[in-house]
């Protein structure tokens, strides 16, 4: 089971859609296809060696240890349920997680809150007319709609979140 990450003066709450058995597994968001990790290191968000990334015990400890304490980033899933792909949710599982991650936002209010794919801000939102990139705040935190980490291109993510970082 993946443990939620939060810290006052969170700079970005990562939100993702659910967790792939592999990374449910493991206990680490993203970490079935590490191509998150190498992301957040080649865009600065994190400066981490890129073997450590690839290791699961190393990568692990990064994420217990220093994503939210050194970084002051979180993490939450909509959907806590592991699937191996989005299409296996069923209509309604997102709503406790949308009371959960509203209450995340209340509580520490983060800077941005970072939606990794569409999906993930359709199912959060109700919305499915809507571009990546900036949204409509949520409170006092701004809203961002990044790509999907392991479709196209890096360097598209890669500078989502180096703008997030600005």
């Amino acid at each position: 089971m993946i443990r939620y990450r939060f810290c006052d003066k969170m700079k970005i709450l990562f939100v993702g859609i659910n967790p792939h058995y592999g990374s449910f597994n493991r206990g680490v968001p993203f970490s079935n296809n590490k191509m998150f990790w190498y992301l957040l290191n080649r865009s600065g968000a994190i400066d981490e060696k890129e073997e450590d990334l690839r290791d699961d015990r190393k990568l692990r400890q990064i994420y217990l240890r220093r994503f939210t304490q050194f970084y002051n980033y979180g993490f939450i899933n909509i959907i806590d349920r592991p699937t191996r792909v989005v299409m296996e949710l069923g209509k309604g599982e997102e709503e406790p997680g949308r009371k959960r991650i509203a209450s995340v936002v209340r509580r520490y209010r983060p800077r941005i809150i970072c939606f990794v794919g569409k999906v993930t801000y359709e199912k959060f939102s109700g919305k499915k007319d809507f571009d990546f990139g900036w949204q409509p705040s949520i409170g006092t935190s701004k809203v961002y709609v990044m790509h999907f980490p392991i479709r196209g291109e890096a360097i598209i993510r890669i500078r989502e979140l180096r703008k997030l970082l600005k």
